[in-house]
């Protein structure tokens, strides 16, 4: 505020200087107009002097060359340099000859730098002689030829004393009108701003501000009353606006929906709790609930449904925990955490995890309907985790992120070590992000056989990556990430385009083998999946009976409505359905009823220990049977032994992969697999 009144600040000074800057120009532009006029009367005088000083020495001119008279010629020029203007003077013949002439210097003045440019060094003035009563016989000719030096230096004096007479002028009413404005102006607007400077931010109606004399009716005298009023306005206010900002203070450190302190508050409160933990040297514990799928509920149900949803979760633990002993708040969205205080060992916190658990997965009746929810949890202690707060929770909500990645509806405590596993996937994120784009996928294909033929019917395409420095990177290790991310959109695309061009050009090659494709939960929610999958057949011209696309139970049972619909519209068009995996997901006949399936796919966790472990056999066993009784097709993954092979072949599995036939090869090594493995069928029955 006091730099506002620096001398540099004020406005009277800053209309000085506009008005002398004016004012200045102004005098400047009035002057050299003056000045150039006073040029041209000058150039014109001068023009005019030397025609008449030539008209009345003309005769006698004319004379003297009549005559030859060259006194008379002499007498003439001579009497011509009485003028000062006059440089040199000459009267001849026609033919040239010289009858009188004379000259002197021009005068060496220091204003002929600036006056030559204007009106030249010197004049040349000519006039031919002539007698009145033979006016077309010319007898010689007078030249005069004229000095500009005089002339310019009477016309340069006047030009100083006209540029200063107007710049003084012209400043002279610039001080007068800034005098003016001040009087009427910036001095009132001063005296207004210093009566401003001791209002009291805090009582503004207390001392009002001075309206300056002689304004009272005018602009000013209204701006102070604006002003004034103004004033007394805030003043009655203010007390109104302390008000407000007191019940924004409450709202903003609570949550509107449930009602539960926000994380702000929470922060406050945990840092309460471990103060008073450290005190009485005992332990908390900090979980960290995430609703399991919240946004699939949001997305199908609507936010109205998923705002009752959380109410009610906050309804519960309140509910079901005592306030003594727990800190419970909301952090955003899907997410709440809960502190217990007074803790015995992390026993009794696995205990408080699992009531949450079951408080949360009872049914609630949301809007006349039944619906069911989870959550998954990540635990961190005080102070055996951590013994500061915000790394407290964070190391809470990291775990729950890293539990929700190893399934749903459970708890986790965090570990040591989860730090450096949540950068180690951050990093596989990134260099996940520029695979693609660095080639470093690439898809092996390992052969199906028809137990029954003994030929090769198809093949599954396999994604694999192969990293510059990890090597060749687990499809079980980065799939889930790519899932996670959702950067499995992209490169399952990547992966059916590369497949289905591989399937056209086998059977351009005269092998019209089927391809499987893997399809991931993530892309089957995908609005365009349908038109993706049929518009990559229709652009490698392959029929839709040539692909087969593999899904696994959890895939469609978060929407199961959803996926039928969209695996309806691909069986329509002809691909092949395959449940992949089967007998490791839920495996319910109702699923199997809605969805069109036409092969089973038998894990290979059952196939491995198949004819070893009863279990795994009777499961292999039932799996077979099932597809039988629904007329769909069995197909056996992993088999590694000749035995494994002719068991499932005699319980009437039609379809198997695995070692045993061939590990997943590259396309030309497949090719070459392809003619052998026919080949040696060939030349056994033969």
């Amino acid at each position: 505020m006091q730099n506002s009144f620096e001398v540099e600040h004020r406005l009277g000074y800053r209309i000085l200087r506009w008005i002398l800057a004016v004012a200045l120009v102004s005098g400047v532009i009035v002057s050299t107009v003056q000045v150039i006029l006073d040029a041209r009367r000058v150039s014109r005088g001068l023009d005019h002097d030397a025609r008449q000083t030539i008209a009345m020495v003309k005769d006698a001119a004319a004379q003297a060359v009549f005559s030859i008279d060259a006194e008379l010629a002499q007498q003439v020029v001579d009497g011509l340099f009485a003028k000062e203007a006059i440089h040199k003077a000459h009267i001849a013949h026609p033919e040239g000859e010289p009858l009188g002439s004379r000259n002197r210097p021009l005068q060496e003045t220091a204003f002929r730098p600036v006056t030559d440019p204007i009106f030249g060094t010197e004049r040349l003035f000519r006039e031919p002689l002539i007698r009145e009563g033979s006016p077309e016989t010319i007898y010689g000719y007078l030249d005069v030829r004229y000095d500009t030096a005089p002339a310019a230096g009477t016309w340069l004096d006047r030009a100083a004393v006209t540029f200063a007479s107007g710049i003084a002028t012209a400043l002279i009413l610039g001080l007068v009108l800034f005098y003016v404005f001040h009087l009427l102006l910036t001095r009132p607007l001063l005296r207004i701003v210093r009566s401003v400077k001791q209002v009291d931010p805090a009582h503004p109606d207390d001392r009002l501000v001075i309206t300056p004399s002689g304004h009272q009716s005018d602009e000013l005298g209204l701006w102070v009353n604006v002003t004034n009023n103004l004033l007394v306005a805030i003043g009655d206010s203010q007390t109104r606006h302390r008000e407000a900002e007191d019940r924004v203070s409450r709202l903003s450190r609570y949550d509107q929906l449930t009602g539960l302190p926000s994380r702000d508050t929470f922060m406050e409160l945990l840092i309460r709790d471990i103060e008073e933990a450290n005190k009485r040297n005992t332990s908390l514990s900090l979980i960290v609930c995430g609703i399991d799928d919240f946004k699939s509920v949001n997305e199908q149900c609507g936010f109205r449904t998923g705002d009752l949803i959380l109410q009610t979760m906050a309804d519960r633990l309140t509910s079901k925990l005592d306030n003594a002993r727990f800190t419970i708040a909301r952090l955003g969205s899907d997410q709440f955490v809960i502190v217990e205080k007074g803790l015995r060992d992390g026993f009794q916190a696995a205990d408080t995890a699992e009531r949450i658990l079951a408080s949360i997965s009872s049914p609630m009746l949301v809007d006349d309907q039944n619906v069911t929810m989870t959550a998954t949890m990540g635990i961190a202690l005080f102070p055996s985790d951590t013994d500061r707060a915000d790394r407290l929770l964070q190391s809470a909500e990291q775990t729950m992120t890293l539990a929700k990645q190893n399934g749903h509806n459970h708890f986790q405590f965090y570990i040591a070590s989860i730090d450096q596993e949540i950068r180690d996937r951050k990093q596989l994120e990134k260099e996940l992000s520029q695979a693609q784009s660095n080639h470093q996928f690439h898809l092996v294909y390992q052969p199906q056989i028809n137990l029954e033929s003994k030929r090769v019917i198809g093949a599954e395409a396999l994604l694999r990556w192969e990293h510059p420095t990890r090597g060749l990177v687990p499809p079980d290790f980065f799939i889930p990430v790519a899932e996670s991310n959702g950067s499995i959109v992209e490169i399952g695309q990547w992966v059916l385009n590369q497949a289905c061009w591989q399937a056209a050009r086998w059977a351009s090659d005269g092998s019209p083998l089927r391809i499987a494709v893997n399809l991931s939960a993530v892309q089957l929610r995908q609005e365009t999946i349908v038109d993706d999958i049929l518009d990559t057949l229709k652009r490698h011209k392959i029929p839709a009976g040539r692909l087969e696309l593999e899904v696994t139970e959890t895939s469609f049972m978060t929407n199961l409505s959803d996926a039928v619909a969209k695996l309806h519209r691909l069986h329509k068009a002809g691909i092949s359905i395959a449940v992949d995996d089967f007998g490791t997901g839920y495996s319910s006949l109702t699923y199997l009823k809605q969805m069109p399936v036409q092969h089973l796919k038998i894990d290979k966790q059952f196939i491995r220990d198949l004819l070893v472990n009863e279990e795994d056999t009777r499961i292999a066993n039932t799996i077979i049977d099932l597809g039988r009784s629904l007329n769909l097709s069995v197909v056996a993954e992993g088999v590694e032994t000749a035995e494994q092979e002719y068991y499932l072949s005699q319980r009437g599995c039609q379809l198997a992969q695995g070692y045993y036939f061939s590990k997943p090869l590259l396309p030309k090594d497949f090719e070459t697999f392809v003619k052998g493995f026919h080949k040696q069928i060939v030349e056994n029955n033969a």
